[in-house]
């Protein structure tokens, strides 16, 4: 048994986790075409376990995307 297709979706499977745990920052009413109106100049600013989180998932896009290409290669 070959690592990289595990080690992939072991990868996927988390990065489906720390996406769907982040704060949405239009909020329900924003992704049905609703929503403040007013409110869309207010900028949010990550602070600490959602900062982690969202540096989690960038790191982990990577890692699943260079994993992709070296399996593409092999």
């Amino acid at each position: 048994m070959e690592i990289i297709p595990v080690v992939q979706i072991v990868l996927s499977v988390l990065l489906v986790i720390t996406i769907l745990l982040q704060r949405s920052e239009a909020g329900l009413g924003g992704a049905f075409g609703g929503g403040d109106m007013g409110d869309s100049s207010v900028h949010h600013t990550r602070r600490g376990a959602e900062k982690k989180l969202f540096q989690a998932s960038i790191v982990i896009a990577i890692l699943f995307a260079a994993l992709a290409i070296v399996a593409l290669l092999f």
